[in-house]
C-alpha cells in the first residue's frame, strides 16, 4: 500500500507541476502573445543545458544510493552529504560556464540572466533524498504550496506583453523557493557526520555514467525547441512547448510510478529478491499500459479542438503538432517502466545509457531534414521516432531476463479498447460544435467506452483495481 500511496503523492505533484503552467498558459498565451511565449521557451531551453551540467545525473543515482543504505542512518547521512557536496561543486562549475557563455552570447541577455535563477536553484534541490526514503509527502506538500503561490503571482503581476522577464523570474523563483522548503525536515532523518570522513569524489564516476543518459534525454527534450527557434522562429519554439506541456501532463500519470518504484525495486535488489523484482515489473508495465493507451488515443482524438480552444487565436499550429506527439505518451510510459523501474535498480546503467543515447542520435539526425521540410510538425515526427527507438531498444535489452508474454499479456485488449474510443471521439470532435461543453462530453464518452471495453475483454487490471478497493474498504 505504501507504493500505491507514494504513487499518488508523486503523481499529484507531477500533475500539479504541469497543471500550474497549464492553468496559467491560457492566460499567459493571450497576455504575452506568441512572441513572448516563444522567447521564454527558447531562452529556457538554453539554460537547461547548464542545469543539466549542474545536475550531472545526480537524480537517478542519488535516489538509488539512498535507497540502498536507508536502513543504516549513519551510512545514509554520509551518502547524502557526499552527494550534496559534489552537487554544489557541479552547480558552481555550471554557473561559471554560464557566465563565460554570456560573454559571447548577447541575444536576449536580460531574459537569460533571469533564467539563470533556475541554475542556482539546482544546488538546493534535495528531493532525491526524500525519494530514496520513499517519503514523497514532504516534497509534494511543500512544493505544491510554492507552486500555488507562483500561480497567484502570475495572475497578479503579468499584465501585458512587456512582462516576459517577470514571468521568467516568477517561474524560476518558485523553483528556488520550493527547493529551500525541503531543508528544514532534513535533520530529522540524518545524524552528524564528521567532515573529514566524507569522500564526495567516489561518487563522481558513477554519476558520470548516469550523466550520459541525462544528456541524451535532455537532447530531445530541449534541442527541439532550440532548433525550432534557430531554424524556424521563436514562436515555433513556443508552439512546441505548449504542445509538449499538454502531452507531458498525461505522461505524468503514467511515469509517476517510476520515481516511486525505483527506490522500492532498488531495495528489493539489495536483498537479492529477483523474483519480486520481475513480478513488480510485470505489474507496473501492465498498469502503465492500461492508462497510457487511452491517454494516447484520447488526446489524439481531441487535440485539434483542444489546442485552439485552450490557447486561443494564433495557436492553431499546436493542435496538429499535439496529435503527432501524442504517440510518445505510450512510448515514454513503456521506456519509463523498463528503464527507470527495472534497468537502473538492477544497475544496468550501460544498457539504459545506450537506449536514450540512440534516441537522441535519431532525434538530432531527423531534426535537420524534417524541420526543414515540415517545421514544427517535422520536429514532432523526430521526437516520436526518438521515443520509439528508446522503447524498442530497451525491450530488446531485457529479452533474456524478462518475459514478453507477461509484459504484453493484456496490451491487445487496451489497444482495441483505445482504437474504438478514438474512432467514436474523433468523429464527434470533427462534426460537433466547437465548445468546452462538447469537449467535456467527448472525454466522458471516451472514458466510458474504454472502461466498458476493458471490462468486456476481462483485462487483469480490473481485478487489480477491485483488489485495491476491497482492501481500502476493509481498512
Amino acid at each position: 500500500m505504501r507504493v500505491i500511496r507514494n504513487y499518488f503523492y508523486n503523481l499529484s505533484y507531477q500533475v500539479l507541476s504541469l497543471i500550474v503552467p497549464l492553468l496559467t498558459s491560457a492566460y499567459v498565451s493571450r497576455t504575452l502573445k506568441p512572441a513572448g511565449v516563444g522567447a521564454n521557451a527558447f531562452t529556457g531551453s538554453i539554460i537547461q543545458y547548464f542545469v543539466l551540467l549542474a545536475n550531472m545525473g545526480i537524480g537517478y543515482y542519488a535516489n538509488r544510493q539512498i535507497a540502498y543504505v536507508r536502513e543504516n542512518k549513519r551510512k545514509m547521512s554520509q551518502t547524502f552529504w557526499e552527494i550534496q557536496i559534489l552537487k554544489t561543486i557541479m552547480t558552481l562549475s555550471a554557473y561559471i560556464c554560464f557566465e563565460f557563455f554570456m560573454m559571447i552570447y548577447t541575444r536576449q541577455s536580460s531574459y537569460m540572466w533571469a533564467q539563470s535563477v533556475n541554475l542556482v536553484a539546482v544546488a538546493f534541490d534535495i528531493s532525491w533524498f526524500y525519494d530514496g526514503l520513499e517519503n514523497f509527502k514532504i516534497t509534494v506538500l511543500k512544493n505544491s504550496l510554492v507552486k500555488l503561490l507562483s500561480t497567484a503571482a502570475i495572475f497578479i503581476f503579468i499584465k501585458n506583453s512587456n512582462d516576459v522577464i517577470f514571468y521568467i523570474l516568477i517561474l524560476a523563483l518558485s523553483t528556488f523557493l520550493g527547493n529551500l522548503t525541503l531543508w528544514p525536515d532534513l535533520f530529522k532523518y540524518t545524524v552528524h557526520i564528521a567532515a573529514k570522513t566524507l569522500n564526495p569524489w567516489k561518487h563522481f564516476l558513477p554519476m558520470i555514467e548516469l550523466f550520459i543518459p541525462q544528456i541524451a534525454i535532455q537532447v530531445y527534450v530541449q534541442v527541439n525547441r532550440t532548433m525550432l527557434g534557430l531554424m524556424v522562429s521563436e514562436s515555433a519554439s513556443g508552439y512546441y512547448q505548449y504542445s509538449d506541456n499538454l502531452v507531458k501532463l498525461l505522461i505524468s500519470f503514467a511515469t509517476a510510478s517510476g520515481t516511486v518504484m525505483l527506490p522500492h525495486v532498488a531495495n528489493a535488489v539489495s536483498h537479492g529478491n529477483m523474483k519480486s523484482v520481475n513480478r513488480m515489473l510485470y505489474k507496473s508495465f501492465d498498469f502503465i499500459s492500461a492508462i497510457a493507451y487511452p491517454m494516447t488515443f484520447g488526446l489524439a482524438a481531441i487535440s485539434l479542438t483542444l489546442a485552439y480552444k485552450y490557447y486561443g487565436p494564433g495557436y492553431y499550429p499546436v493542435g496538429p503538432a499535439m496529435m503527432i506527439e501524442s504517440i510518445i505518451i505510450l512510448m515514454i510510459a513503456w521506456s519509463n517502466a523498463i528503464g527507470v523501474q527495472y534497468l537502473l535498480p538492477l544497475n544496468k546503467n550501460r544498457e539504459f545509457t545506450w537506449s536514450v543515447t540512440l534516441g537522441a542520435i535519431v532525434n538530432i539526425i531527423l531534426n535537420f531534414p524534417l524541420i526543414e521540410l515540415w517545421g514544427l510538425n517535422g520536429a514532432m515526427v523526430a521526437t516520436v521516432a526518438s521515443e520509439v527507438t528508446v522503447a524498442l531498444y530497451q525491450l530488446w535489452v531485457i529479452r533474456k531476463i524478462a518475459s514478453y508474454r507477461s509484459l504484453f499479456h493484456d496490451s491487445w485488449k487496451y489497444l482495441i479498447s483505445s482504437l474504438l474510443m478514438f474512432i467514436v471521439v474523433f468523429t464527434i470532435n470533427r462534426f460537433a460544435k466547437d465548445t468546452w461543453l462538447m469537449l467535456l462530453v467527448e472525454v466522458l464518452v471516451g472514458a466510458v467506452i474504454y472502461v466498458t471495453m476493458v471490462y468486456i475483454l476481462k483485462a487483469s487490471i480490473i481485478d487489480e483495481v477491485k483488489g485495491v478497493l476491497i482492501k481500502k474498504l476493509k481498512k
